[in-house]
């Protein structure tokens, strides 16, 4: 095969060969656990209480098998349905043209205009960061890249830049958080130190790690358009015209807004979560169906049509958590923590320190949930810190950033792996393209590491 139509590895095989090696790993790590007690409504590990366990090897036809068992893990199963309903949901809305019509209306304001693309984009990731920061967004960009995707067509962008808006805004945001309630609330709680403490030092970080995201995103942009024509852009080709935006349309709109506006303050005020949210973009689809005057048949057909297109994201979700339940069955994953924190002893500070963010950013490819990570690691991590010399207010930086950061590059991510899918982008191509901006992110990081522990008096 020529080497220029090589193709990068699909996200089915790589997910496929992570599963195999999580089987592989059963049979070479010993088996260990740590004990786990009650908390303040929150299961944690208590520090200083592993020991070996008989070992619990995956038999191998556990990788056949596996798959099933990520279908049906609760978690699993409730981003997965999350998944095909709102892709049922968006599929009504779409077959109303109020998205095209709103898209087109959106870019043509600012489509002439490179200053104005510009600006649209650093706006729009702004908010998505700050979404990140303070309520924790992340299953929630699902429903967002499915406009950004647009959006980035209409402009003549490619599909890592609709993928980049949301996706990459949100998770600066939640890596660098000041105010996420389910990683620096949790991980503080557990540490000991009061809720949001220190927040003027991250909101410093946050403002930092946002500016190199959004600059990244839009020095892609300006590449593309230098390539496709010094920053010129073209019209839609007659018949590609966007619908018009009539009343009918402008009042589907609305209630989008309004039922994203009501994600919002549901999430931030009332905890609502996976089976809110669906419930409540099922309601969005039913209202658009009324609003933009679908037929009961149009709209059954819309929405089967939309839930049909997240079949594969909804695979790579099983998938990734099929890794994660081979490993919680071969009981390996406290082996792995245990190995990890205890090599750290004996460094300075500072050092220690970069040492936690590492151990955090290799963690989250076993446990990608941020919550679930403070609960298994803060507890070990926040003692270890104190006979380290590494304050505790560290030692959670160390933890948020290597949890967060991770996410843009892990395939055991169901977020990662689905949003890729919805692009349609292969895993690789996004490694090859995010791989810089990781580069720039974690010094960044390690940067700030250094000042919380050297510099700063907490």
């Amino acid at each position: 095969m020529n080497p220029a139509e090589r193709r990068p590895p699909d996200a089915l095989l790589i997910l496929l060969s992570v599963l195999a090696l999580a089987v592989a790993l059963t049979w070479w790590v010993p088996a260990g656990e740590f004990r786990r007690e009650q908390r303040e409504g929150r299961t944690v590990v208590v520090a200083g209480s592993y020991r070996e366990v008989a070992a619990s090897p995956a038999p191998w036809h556990r990788f056949f098998t596996a798959p099933v068992a990520g279908f049906t893990d609760r978690d699993a199963a409730r981003i997965i349905a999350f998944v095909l309903l709102i892709g049922g949901a968006f599929g009504v809305i779409e077959a109303t043209g109020a998205v095209a019509a709103g898209i087109g209306a959106l870019a043509g304001r600012a489509v002439r205009h490179p200053a104005r693309r510009r600006w649209l984009v650093a706006a729009l990731m702004l908010a998505f960061s700050i979404g990140g920061n303070t309520f924790g967004m992340s299953e929630e960009v699902l429903v967002f890249v499915l406009l950004t995707l647009g959006l980035a067509r209409r402009l003549g962008w490619d599909p890592l830049t609709g993928v980049a808006i949301p996706f990459v805004g949100a998770g600066v945001g939640f890596s660098a958080a000041a105010f996420n309630p389910f990683t620096v609330g949790i991980a503080q709680g557990l540490s000991g130190l009061p809720i949001f403490s220190g927040w003027p030092f991250r909101l410093v970080m946050w403002a930092v790690l946002t500016a190199l995201a959004i600059g990244y995103v839009l020095r892609h942009i300006s590449r593309l358009e230098m390539a496709r024509g010094h920053g010129t852009w073209t019209a839609p080709a007659a018949g590609n015209e966007p619908p018009a935006l009539d009343r009918s349309r402008q009042a589907v709109l609305a209630l989008f807004g309004l039922g994203i506006a009501t994600l919002v303050i549901g999430v931030a005020r009332w905890d609502w979560y996976i089976d809110e949210l669906a419930g409540l973009f099922l309601g969005l689809g039913v209202g658009a169906a009324l609003l933009g005057r679908l037929r009961p048949n149009q709209a059954a057909a819309a929405f089967g049509d939309g839930a049909r297109a997240m079949v594969m994201p909804a695979l790579f979700i099983a998938l990734s958590k099929a890794v994660l339940v081979v490993l919680q069955e071969g009981r390996v994953i406290d082996t792995l923590l245990q190995h990890a924190s205890a090599g750290l002893g004996g460094l300075p500070p500072a050092i220690s320190a970069q040492g936690m963010f590492a151990v955090q950013f290799g963690i989250n490819f076993l446990v990608p949930s941020g919550s679930g990570q403070a609960a298994l690691t803060m507890p070990i991590m926040a003692p270890l810190a104190d006979l380290l010399g590494v304050p505790r207010q560290a030692a959670v930086i160390a933890f948020q950033l290597g949890d967060g950061l991770c996410n843009f590059v892990i395939p055991t991510s169901g977020v990662t792996m689905g949003i890729l899918a919805i692009a349609g982008v292969p895993f690789g191509v996004w490694l090859r393209w995010v791989g810089p901006l990781m580069l720039w992110l974690v010094g960044a990081g390690a940067g700030f590491l250094f000042l919380a522990t050297s510099v700063v008096r907490w």
